[in-house]
């Protein structure tokens, strides 16, 4: 038992560690190719803080473990909004005023929907994973393009000033580039070993797993870089950094699965966790929505996400241990 312990927080450090090299050397590589800031920000940025969600997933679904891929992607949507959402809010009371998030959160509510209408037969075939994926690549474009259309932009001013601070030689930005996703791959391999070894001695389901272990952790990335944002008044950043992430989880961490293997979905992902992330996804849009006024997650709701998540992960616990 010792051994996975150490393979899943060690598995869980070097993810974290890998994911954030991945990233930068990407971004840099990227920029010594022409890249605008903003793109670098909404695309590899954007897919990196998803990275281990992905890798972790696809592994998974490649060594026939169904339940920690799917309960890794919904797991890591609830624990986005409910505690990462939930703690960023309690430290600073986040704001929203993008036209682009307004626009997004209606359309994280429509995706969400679009994952529990495909659980509906209990399976996720690889037609499935084609719908998501074409839904997601139509999404980015979309996203892109209405990015680029602005003149000023939170995210493409805060990639822009991190590129300049940070300088790196494009030799570096390839060798991290390459390392990053090597040891996103020895990481997940490490983690979804030790997940899978756990589950069994404890007699408990890799769904289980998945939507706490894994699911927490994966979301590191997602929690560091919302708390950093919210802190420096970027609310449009800490905000946008969960709907794309929960975007990403939802149509191109599932469909990739998916795709490498069609996975047979217990009823409980339905009836349980996809209904908890569709009753946090509209509590997200009615607290950031704004319908008379610029909408505002204060503290009183952050607590109310807090609480949510705690009784979430209180209900598997006891029902899974007792």
């Amino acid at each position: 038992m010792t051994l996975p312990i150490i393979a899943i927080l060690f598995g869980l450090m070097l993810l974290v560690w890998s994911a954030d090299r991945f990233v930068e050397g990407a971004a840099f590589t990227a920029r010594h190719f022409g890249m605008p800031s903003l793109l670098i920000g909404m695309v590899i940025v954007g897919f990196g803080t998803s990275a281990p969600e992905m890798a972790v997933s696809a592994l998974a679904a490649m060594q026939g473990n169904p339940g920690i891929a799917l309960g890794n992607a919904y797991g890591s949507n609830i624990t986005n909004i409910a505690l990462i959402i939930g703690l960023t809010a309690l430290i600073s009371p986040i704001a929203v005023h993008s036209q682009v998030l307004r626009k997004e959160l209606p359309v994280l509510l429509a995706v969400t929907a679009l994952a529990a209408w495909q659980l509906w037969d209990g399976e996720i075939s690889r037609m499935d994973a084609v719908v998501l994926l074409i839904v997601f690549a139509g999404l980015m474009t979309w996203s892109i393009y209405e990015g680029m259309r602005k003149k000023t932009d939170a995210l493409g001013d805060e990639i822009e000033q991190e590129l300049v601070t940070h300088a790196m030689t494009l030799r570096w930005a390839i060798i991290w580039l390459v390392v990053g996703l090597l040891l996103l791959v020895v990481s997940s391999r490490l983690l979804v070993w030790g997940a899978v070894e756990i589950a069994q001695a404890f007699g408990v389901s890799d769904l289980i797993i998945g939507l706490t272990i894994v699911a927490i952790g994966t979301s590191l990335p997602e929690l560091a870089s919302s708390i950093i944002a919210a802190r420096k008044g970027e609310h449009d950043i800490a905000l946008g950094n969960i709907l794309g992430s929960n975007l990403f989880n939802t149509l191109a961490v599932v469909g990739i699965a998916g795709m490498i293997s069609p996975m047979a979905v217990a009823p409980e992902v339905l009836s349980r966790d996809v209904l908890v992330m569709a009753i946090l996804t509209v509590l997200l849009f009615i607290f950031g929505y704004g319908f008379r006024q610029m909408g505002r997650i204060n503290r009183p709701e952050a607590l109310l996400l807090l609480m949510a998540y705690t009784g979430y992960t209180g209900y598997l616990i006891t029902t899974t241990f007792l």
